[in-house]
């Protein structure tokens, strides 16, 4: 049966009644609802990408208060756009979403295109965020198809293609503009994305509690646990680091900008790097010091914290030493130098390093309250 067949079997006008109705009972009280302005929605969709809603939420009301309109984000700095993304991960999101309001602010007088053909060519915008600015902003008949909505629609049309392929998005896309309730594409679009996140749940799924479980093939056959159809992820690749939280004669940090490029682009970081098999995590750090920048360090021997993140297809375990400067001076720049307490709370790190530094704090006032004979 293809997809024609298996839409005909629905009623769409009753579907859209009952999914559009319960959406209006029980949707969540997010503040990305309060108003329809574009560039909040745009600003929305692009946080919640691969991010819990509960984790975004303080997000998106810092980035408003600092960011409140269109243009006073266009004008910002990569540094402070970082730092007000930081720990949210995925940062290619903000800069992307940096350089397409830059274009907007320039090439469409700070008006967010109201034309797909137009919204398309942004950086960061692909077919779900253009959807959803199309429809929830402007009111237009797009589809928006994230993975709540695929793994609905694989549910309620018995779509059995793997929602891994990148081509099966035409199929759900197809699915989505069949069904759309054109008087409200925005209240559609947010109902199905609603709808996969409270109640089409990716495991045990509460079906006796959906709206339109009357139209669900799946759950008709039985089978909604068994959509959508998905192949494995790839194996996660495990590296072990070492990093140095390394302090001067004046008690300032050492800390080094990552490649403009590729991971965590341009985020600041304590020194680290692959642990040797051949030698002692300190011994490692010392020989890195010393080739790199040519500074001479005294490493503590034993690492005072070990932190653990996990990437999509990467797991970092970062042992993290204390260490002083022995000798020589660094010649610093704008991508490695000293800094100040103050000046790393005004900087943008990764996840990983902002524990490692927190960690640092930590140990510190246990070993002044050690020497005073507190503990």
């Amino acid at each position: 049966m293809d997809l024609t067949e298996k839409i005909n079997k629905i009623d769409i006008e009753e579907f859209q009644q009952d999914l559009i109705r319960w959406f209006e009972a029980e949707q969540r009280d997010l503040p990305w609802r309060k108003d329809s302005d574009p560039y909040k929605v745009w600003v929305s969709e692009i946080m919640l990408q691969q991010t819990r809603v509960d984790t975004v939420i303080p997000y998106y009301n810092r980035f408003l208060e600092k960011f409140p309109t269109i243009e006073s984000f266009a004008e910002a700095d990569e540094e402070s756009v970082l730092k007000i993304w930081e720990g949210l991960g995925y940062y290619s999101r903000a800069r992307n979403l940096h350089s397409a309001i830059k274009e907007v602010v320039a090439t469409y007088g700070g008006k967010v295109p109201d034309q797909k053909e137009e919204i398309l060519k942004l950086k960061g915008v692909g077919p779900y965020t253009a959807g959803a600015v199309l429809s929830i902003a402007y009111g237009k008949p797009e589809p928006a198809v994230d993975g709540n909505v695929m793994r609905v629609l694989s549910r309620i049309l018995l779509i059995t293609e793997d929602i891994a392929v990148p081509a099966a998005r035409k199929t759900f896309e197809e699915g989505a503009r069949t069904l759309m309730f054109e008087p409200n594409p925005s209240y559609f679009n947010q109902a199905l994305m609603e709808l996969g996140a409270l109640v089409c749940t990716p495991t045990s799924p509460s079906c006796l509690l959906c709206p339109v479980q009357k139209h669900c093939s799946a759950f008709e056959k039985g089978v909604q646990d068994e959509l959508p159809v998905k192949t494995r992820k790839k194996n996660t690749r495990h590296d072990k680091l070492a990093a140095i939280v390394l302090q001067n004669e004046k008690g300032e940090f050492l800390i080094r900008k990552r490649p403009a490029e590729g991971l965590l682009a341009n985020l600041w970081e304590f020194p680290s790097l692959k642990m040797q098999p051949v030698l002692e995590p300190h011994e490692t750090l010392q020989d890195f010091l010393m080739t790199e920048y040519s500074i001479d360090v005294e490493v503590a021997p034993v690492s005072f914290t070990t932190v653990d993140h996990v990437f999509t297809h990467l797991k970092w375990t970062i042992h993290a030493f204390h260490g002083k400067v022995a000798g020589a001076r660094l010649e610093e720049n704008e991508r490695v130098r000293f800094v100040t307490e103050k000046e790393m709370n005004e900087l943008a790190f990764p996840v990983s390093h902002q524990k490692i530094w927190q960690a640092h704090k930590i140990h510190v006032e246990y070993e002044k309250e050690k020497a005073k004979g507190r503990i």
